[in-house]
């Protein structure tokens, strides 16, 4: 959503304009020329793949024939394709180049999600099973029989660590998981090299630390924000939408804090992905508690702790297996890269999918079940009172674990799994967004605010948001930190190139 809200506020040519110059550093990092190249292959969402080609997005802005009718907007042809690069803009050098793009299903569940259902295995398997990339834009598909059951439920930031006070996304340094210890609280922190390292023994309610940990933590990913809720839960300390400390918070170490606001923004994502789960078991015909396997995806989905997801609700509550499958969408691109029979192979896929798609916006079966989550997670309404909705409203039950389900973890550190030759990391692959802040006092708390240190302020009252840092639209801890609302996100401009 954030690339979408990009490029209608700074316009699609901006956008593709910064996907390209990505690309660029890409090879330019690599030391790979335009000539050197003789194959691209790229995989992603609809919104992306269209701002890479130039295809006009409007049609993905709107969800609903009448508000498409209305504006007069036409559906865009998303099909599997096999083009010159040199015919994109700003690629003219790659002429002769062979660009390989794989298909979307419909609307918002693109090749990433055909990526999920084909890399999972699922396609291959005759239980009943549903596969989730757990992120902003959750794409889920279910598979019963040999029909299969796509959606995607806007789930929000949360998992990724975003609109939470002390949230980031996955960095060196950050709480990635907590576990209940010896009546106490134990962080998991992330160290330089991404590996899980003890973090501090703490007492969630005061804050007082029982044991100092190896690293000092800056934030607390998705995952960890998923543990904290978990073990809140199980200690009571947690009872929707409340938290029973005098502080009304979760107090870490290292000044890191989650509050009620916190819970709640999480709470509005696994409900998200819960009422997704519920309304594609609704359009199958079938009970939550008959899926039997379950793939999780996406990084979130990669490093969670899938026990602590599950009792959450972020997996359904009667699973037996419970698949972590890393970066689907990057390792399709590697196969689609390979092979370009795969390529044909997935729009096949594509195409007998498509009649089984369900648009959570316009569902009637979503928008109770996500009310009823809203109302639990918000408001506290009783599990049992939930479930009793649900079945007044004819939608399938969902329930409380009552059993663990065995995890099977076949990529453990996603993408530098993917590779035998290490990952490294692009230092710098976005632009500059700025404006001139008419009596701005200089406090710099909007710096202070930002945990990816995206944000400058200049002594001239100018800020300069590195776009590649920022974790966009869905955060905006700047904004809100200035005191005298000064910043305002539509008046930064793009700073040229």
């Amino acid at each position: 959503m954030d690339h979408l809200h990009f490029a209608v506020t700074w316009g699609q040519d901006t956008a593709h304009d910064l996907v390209v110059q990505a690309l660029m550093t890409l090879f330019n990092t690599l030391g790979a020329t335009p000539g050197s190249i003789d194959r691209i292959a790229i995989c992603g969402n609809p919104i992306q793949l269209s701002l890479f080609q130039g295809i006009p997005i409007d049609d993905l802005a709107y969800a609903g024939d009448k508000k498409k009718e209305k504006y007069h907007i036409t559906d865009q042809d998303r099909s599997a394709s096999v083009r010159d690069a040199g015919e994109i803009a700003g690629m003219g050098a790659f002429e002769g180049c062979e660009l390989r793009v794989p298909p979307a299903v419909k609307h918002e569940v693109g090749a990433d999600a055909l990526a999920l259902l084909v890399k999972s295995g699922m396609l291959d398997s005759s239980e009943i099973s549903i596969a989730t990339d757990y992120g902003t834009n959750a794409e889920m598909a279910l598979k019963v029989d040999d029909i299969i059951y796509t959606g995607s439920a806007a789930a929000g930031p949360a998992l990724e660590g975003q609109e939470v006070a002390c949230g980031t996304l996955a960095k060196p340094r950050v709480v990635s998981d907590i576990d209940f210890e010896d009546g106490a609280f134990r962080s998991t922190v992330l160290s330089d090299d991404m590996d899980e390292c003890t973090g501090a023994l703490f007492n969630p309610i005061d804050g007082e630390i029982y044991e100092e940990g190896t690293i000092t933590a800056t934030g607390i990913t998705g995952t960890g924000v998923i543990a904290l809720i978990k073990e809140g839960m199980e200690t009571e300390l947690v009872k929707l939408p409340h938290i029973k400390t005098r502080h009304k918070a979760l107090l870490l170490h290292d000044d890191l804090y989650f509050d009620e606001h916190d819970l709640v923004e999480a709470g509005r994502a696994i409900g998200a992905i819960r009422a997704g789960h519920v309304t594609l078991c609704d359009a199958a015909g079938i009970d939550v508690k008959d899926i039997e396997t379950a793939y999780m995806s996406g990084a979130a989905g990669t490093y969670m702790d899938a026990a602590k997801a599950h009792m959450v609700g972020l997996l359904p509550y009667a699973v037996r297996d419970v698949y972590q499958i890393g970066n689907t969408s990057l390792a399709l691109a590697r196969d689609v890269l390979l092979s370009e029979d795969r390529l044909w192979e997935l729009e096949d896929v594509a195409r007998s999918v498509r009649g089984s798609h369900v648009m959570f916006a316009t569902s009637p079966a979503f928008k109770k079940a996500y009310i009823n989550e809203l109302s639990y997670w918000e408001e506290g309404m009783p599990f049992e009172r939930m479930q009793t909705m649900l079945k007044r409203r004819g939608l399938p039950m969902v329930a409380v674990p009552t059993t663990d389900p065995k995890v099977h973890r076949i990529v453990v550190k996603d993408i530098p799994d993917l590779g035998t030759e290490g990952l490294r990391v692009l230092e710098r692959t976005g632009t500059l967004l700025t404006m001139k802040i008419e009596g701005c006092t200089l406090c710099g708390q909007c710096e202070e605010a930002c945990t990816h240190e995206a944000i400058e302020l200049r002594e001239d009252g100018t800020v300069v948001i590195r776009s590649d840092l920022c974790d966009g639209s869905h955060c905006q801890k700047c904004i809100h930190a200035c005191p005298e609302e000064l910043l305002c996100w539509e008046c930064l401009e793009v700073m040229p190139r």
